[in-house]
């Protein structure tokens, strides 16, 4: 039998243990995927964490893609509805709104869904790549449909986690799970910096099948969307766009004046230049923007 100060001890370290499993987040299995459409993956906690407050933009602010647009969402709209579809990687020109098209897809589709079933977002950060198997587990037993996405996805030298991410989407012994499809965004076509893969072409033994190796990772993906610079036309009409949705109101030759000479400032135009511009403009104007 344990002496009193012994008991007293143990006791303790019972009551630390219960308050310690009161406030520990619920295992991965019973999180309440119900509680939100829009989830962030912490691979620390292993859990998923509701977003209850997305930030996106109206899918029809979104001006300058139109085509690739309409690729996404009837990708997105055929997954939600149990149809085969693609991994999807849009890549290109910074500030076009790649991230904002799928988050602006995925909030369309949960609108037009006549049976009220909800498709969920789950956002997995590029530091956690090499966690992507353990979340594919998690999700593969939900009852829902996820779009699994990633944002500014890329790789550097030294850097393996892309071989994670290679076998989790297609080239492992499960597959890529039937309720879960991803979408990536980089800057870079093949994820990988030029640099690198000119490295391998000109160091390994066998240079075709090193760079071979190295791109192989961008073929995962079936949808490639292609996001280019835009025009003055289209960074004019984001800026108009933007304007009468927040009933923000300027002389609209003044309005284009200062439009360009924000563009030129910056030296790019931009749907997030364009953007940018209009919350100045806000300010300045004393009008609080819409949520």
């Amino acid at each position: 039998m344990p002496t009193p100060s012994l008991q007293a001890l143990l006791d303790r370290i019972d009551r630390l243990t219960a308050a310690v499993d009161r406030i520990a987040p619920p295992p991965p299995d019973e999180a309440d995927l119900d509680a939100a459409d829009c989830f962030v993956w912490s691979a620390e906690l292993g859990v998923l964490e509701p977003v209850h407050r997305v930030n996106r933009v109206e899918i029809g602010l979104i001006r300058g893609v139109d085509r690739v647009r309409d690729i996404l969402v009837d990708n997105t709209q055929r997954f939600a509805a149990g149809l085969p579809a693609n991994n999807v990687l849009l890549w290109g020109a910074r500030g076009m709104g790649k991230s904002s098209l799928v988050k602006a897809a995925h909030a369309t589709i949960n609108h037009q869904s006549a049976d009220g079933s909800r498709l969920k977002l789950v956002e997995i950060h590029r530091e956690d790549i090499d966690t992507l198997p353990r979340l594919m587990t998690i999700l593969k037993k939900a009852p829902h449909r996820f779009v699994l996405f990633c944002d500014d996805l890329s790789f550097d030298h030294d850097d393996t986690s892309y071989k994670s991410l290679k076998a989790a989407l297609e080239g492992g012994v499960e597959g890529r799970p039937a309720n879960v499809i991803f979408y990536a965004t980089s800057n870079r076509r093949h994820l990988l910096p030029r640099d690198m893969i000119d490295n391998e072409r000109s160091t390994a033994i066998n240079p075709s099948e090193a760079v071979e190796e190295k791109v192989s990772l961008s073929d995962r993906f079936g949808l490639w969307l292609g996001f280019h610079k835009c025009s003055q036309d289209d960074y004019l009409e984001m800026i108009d766009g933007y304007v009468r949705y927040h009933g923000l109101e300027m002389d609209p030759d003044t309005l284009r004046a200062e439009a360009l000479e924000w563009a030129t400032t910056r030296g790019s135009r931009s749907g997030r230049v364009a953007w940018q511009f209009v919350q100045d403009l806000a300010g300045r104007l004393g009008k609080p923007l819409k949520d």
